[in-house]
Parts: structure tokens; C-alpha cells; sequence
């Protein structure tokens, strides 16, 4: 089946958009892909139509790397209702769905499989995909492989070593944003040259998006430009917080004024998120105040407004979220509230997550000497040692998913409990290295604080940070 006739019988599209067609061509012909395309502008299509011609073609199946675990259930979920055999392996599974999951695999019964690079350290996983032919290998959220990039995983680290494993497959990897130095990250990380990948750039501009800043001074003035966008956006919007905290004393606020709204945070349990992501997707009007654990697999085509009451951490960061807006091509507003005292939460948001390396190495002699302490007290009583009771220092918390994520330690995190110890690596050990990432995200906060201040085409100026021209084609202010 050719890959128009895919996408008409499967997908329900009639054509193409933009580079698509040219994307799924070079991969059919066997050649690797960068692609980068704007939130929304349909980067699945570019691996799920030649997955489903490579498993009818040559009998070969195609893996998915995804961080996104809400967005492989909500793509999976829509592909099977196509009758496309897909699922997805993840850490939401019981023991025994991914048992069963892993003997489907071992049997062949798979299109598409989505999972997280972590899931290439399961023994379990690699032995029931042996026998697979891996026809593609799609890297979602490219950005995550590279050290410069926004979303940083040390896994993602692990592509070249894990397209061995598949037997170096067709590769195309897919992001929205990516600067040149990312760019070239991407490629290097994946074991390729520049010459073995082509390059599929649509950029990153969107009309129909209004880009706004307003500088306020505290929560009242927060609160009446949401009110005011409220009234005068009629449809779905996001209100972005950095705090829990900041989100819940502003949900007290719109309580007051009668304002109907869902909160969605990172301290809610899987069921809460799940069923507060569910009455958001289905509505037509609704408001909801998030952290940004929301809005990973959003693709809800009519929100409005985005609306970021506190500064974000970075251009990538808030570039990702906007991109949420207006995604039926209808003008929407993405508003950035400027408060000049939330730049201390992101400058300590930044030293949290840049712990040196003599706390590194502090947190792994205490793994090493006192395990049966920890496992008896817990996080806390290791806090404890560590932070003195100052409870407002989460590097503890940095530091073990780092060491989790670098393979550092095996275990259980909630509760804490390590099982197996491995040496430090170098990245983790060096003062200059761990200096190096500080550096470069306190340069990200610097880059979003002069688009906060600059006084012209707001879009000229992203498109400028991400290295790519800019004609003009919508309204920033």
C-alpha cells in the first residue's frame, strides 16, 4: 500500500502538509531523518505511515523512543481504534500487562511499539525483542538526546548504543525545537554523520499565534489579566505556573470570583491527572491552572490561550508550551506575565537542578556507607544529613534521578531503596562539567529574559534564537 493510500484509509487526510511526503520518502528509500517541525504540525505521520508500509513491505517492525509516557497512551490508544497494531511498554503497566506485553512482542504481534530508553537496561525487554526485525527506529522529542538540549536524559545518551542493539535500523528523529548546536548534538549522539542524515526544517513560526508580555507586580494584577483574558478569549486555556504553591493561592483567588477551573500539578496521583486531563480534553471552555507537567501529550486543537503567570526557565521551555495554542489554525494569545521577583524561583529552580560535583560525590558516600540507615529512615532522614533541616534544598531529589538515570543505582526511589551501586560517572564527577551545565542553563534564562525586554517583533526574535530566518507573518507585541 503506497503511502497516500495509508494515510487516506488510516489516518482519515486527504494529502500531505508541508514536508511530510519528502520526510516519509527518503525514509521508504532508506535514508535517515532529522526532522523539525512546530508543535502540532504533524510529526507522527512522518514515522506511522512508513511503519505501517515497513511491517506490510518487509515484515519489520518499528520502535518508538518517546520520554512521553501520557503521550504514547494517547497515541496508542488512537492508532489501535485505526486497527493499527500498536502498544506501548512503560512504567504505568503492572508486572503482569508487561509480561503479557513482552510475550506479544517476542511473537511478532506489533507495528509500532512506544517506549522510554530507559526501558533498553530491562533484560526482560531486550530478550523478548531479539527475534524482532526493527525496520525504523523514531526518536520523539529529539532534543532530550542532546546535553544542549531543554529536556536533558542521560538514557537518550544511549541511541548509538541502542541502534546497535536494533541493528542500526532506518533512524528519523523529530522535535520542534532544536538550536544548531542541538542540531549537530542530535546527529553525533545517534552514531551518524552529518552527511548520512538529511535535514527536514519547516520552522517554527506560527501565524496565527499572538505573542504578548505584560509586566505586573503580584498576584492581584495576575490575577485580573487572567480574568481579563478569560473574558475576552472565549474557549479553552492553560494557565502556566512554575509553583505549586503560586497555582494553588491563585485557585483561592478565582474561587472568589466564581471562576470555574481545574487545577492539574505534579503532587496529584496518576487517577487525579488522568481524570483532570480527561475533562479537559473533552470540554469547550474550559480553564485550567498547571504546572508544567501538563500539556505532555496535549494535542487539543482548540485552546485558546496559554497564559504563563510566572517566567519559565528557558525560550525552549516556553516555546513548547505556547505551541499548545491555536492549534486549529484560529488566532490564539500566548501571554507571558513578567514579575520581576519570580526570576529568584527560576534561579533557584536552575541551582536545584545543577547540584556540583562535591555534593554528587557527598550523596554517593552516603549511599555506600550508611544503606541500612537509609532504608530504615528513608529520604528524609538522608535529607537530614545532607541539608541540614533546610527544607527548601531539592538537589537531594536531583541527584538520585540523576543517579538513576545515568544507571548509577538500582532500586526503588519512592521509597528509597538501593539495590545495586555502580561507580560515578565522569559527568557527574567533574566540577567542570557540572559547572559547564550551570552555565548554560543560567545563559537559557538570560536568553528568555532579554525576549521578555525586547521591544520588537517577538517572533524575529525567537526565530533569531533558534538560528533561522524570519520574514514576518504574524502579530507579537
Amino acid at each position: 500500500m503506497q503511502p497516500v493510500q495509508i494515510l487516506k484509509d488510516r489516518f482519515g487526510h486527504e494529502r500531505f502538509r508541508g514536508q511530510q511526503r519528502d520526510v516519509i520518502e527518503r525514509i521508504l528509500e532508506g535514508g535517515h531523518a532529522l526532522v523539525i517541525m512546530p508543535t502540532g504540525g504533524g510529526k507522527s505521520l512522518c514515522y506511522q505511515v512508513p511503519a505501517i508500509h515497513l511491517a506490510a513491505v518487509q515484515k519489520g517492525m518499528t520502535i518508538v523512543i518517546s520520554p512521553l509516557i501520557a503521550l504514547m497512551k494517547d497515541q496508542v490508544d488512537a492508532l489501535q481504534r485505526q486497527n493499527i497494531r500498536a502498544a506501548f511498554i512503560n512504567s504505568s503497566l503492572s508486572r503482569d500487562q508487561r509480561e503479557a506485553s513482552y510475550a506479544h512482542l517476542a511473537q511478532g504481534a506489533y507495528e509500532l511499539l512506544y517506549v522510554t530508553p530507559e526501558r533498553f537496561r530491562k533484560p526482560e525487554f531486550l530478550a523478548a525483542l531479539a527475534a524482532q526485525k526493527i525496520a525504523l527506529l523514531a526518536v520523539d522529542e529529539a532534543h532530550c538526546i542532546s546535553q544542549w538540549g531543554h529536556d536533558f536524559r542521560p538514557d537518550y545518551t544511549r541511541l548509538q548504543e541502542i541502534r546497535e542493539i536494533l541493528g542500526n535500523p532506518v533512524t528519523v528523529a523529530l522535535t520542534a525545537t532544536a538550536t544548531s548546536e542541538v542540531q549537530q548534538d542530535i546527529v553525533r549522539q545517534l552514531g551518524l554523520k552529518e552527511t548520512d542524515i538529511q535535514l527536514f526544517h519547516e520552522g517554527i513560526d506560527r501565524p496565527n499565534l499572538d505573542l504578548q508580555v505584560n509586566p505586573v507586580w503580584g498576584m492581584e494584577e495576575k490575577r485580573d489579566q487572567i480574568l481579563q483574558t478569560r473574558a475576552h478569549y472565549q474557549g479553552p486555556g492553560i494557565v502556566y505556573f512554575s509553583l505549586i504553591r503560586s497555582l494553588e493561592v491563585m485557585s483561592e483567588a478565582l474561587e472568589a470570583q466564581g471562576i470555574d477551573h481545574l487545577i492539574y500539578h505534579g503532587k496529584l496521583n496518576p487517577r487525579e491527572r488522568r481524570e483532570l486531563q480527561d475533562k479537559f480534553m473533552h470540554s469547550d471552555d474550559r480553564l485550567v491552572l498547571a504546572t508544567n507537567a501538563f500539556g505532555m501529550g496535549i494535542d487539543k486543537k482548540n485552546i485558546r490561550f496559554v497564559l504563563h503567570a510566572e517566567i519559565p526557565g528557558s525560550m525552549e521551555s516556553y516555546y513548547q508550551e505556547i505551541g499548545r495554542a491555536g492549534r486549529d489554525q484560529q488566532p490564539s494569545l500566548c501571554l507571558l506575565l513578567y514579575d520581576e521577583s519570580d526570576l529568584a524561583t527560576q534561579m533557584e529552580f536552575i541551582q536545584w537542578s545543577n547540584p556540583g560535583a562535591d555534593f554528587c560525590l557527598r550523596v554517593y558516600d552516603y549511599l555506600k556507607r550508611d544503606a541500612e540507615k537509609i532504608h530504615a529512615f528513608g529520604q528524609e532522614w538522608l535529607r537530614d544529613q545532607l541539608h541540614f533541616k533546610n527544607r527548601h534544598d531539592f538537589r537531594l531529589e536531583t541527584v538520585l534521578q540523576l543517579f538513576d538515570r545515568y544507571g548509577v543505582i538500582e532500586g526503588s526511589l519512592h521509597p528509597l531503596r538501593i539495590e545495586r551501586l555502580q561507580s560515578l560517572p565522569p559527568a557527574l564527577t567533574s566540577p567542570q562539567e557540572r559547572q559547564a551545565k550551570l552555565l548554560r542553563d543560567q545563559k537559557k534564562l538570560h536568553a528568555l529574559l532579554e525576549y521578555v525586554k525586547f521591544d520588537g517583533d517577538r517572533k524575529a526574535f525567537i526565530h533569531a534564537y533558534f538560528g533561522l530566518p524570519y520574514h514576518g507573518s504574524g502579530s507579537s507585541s
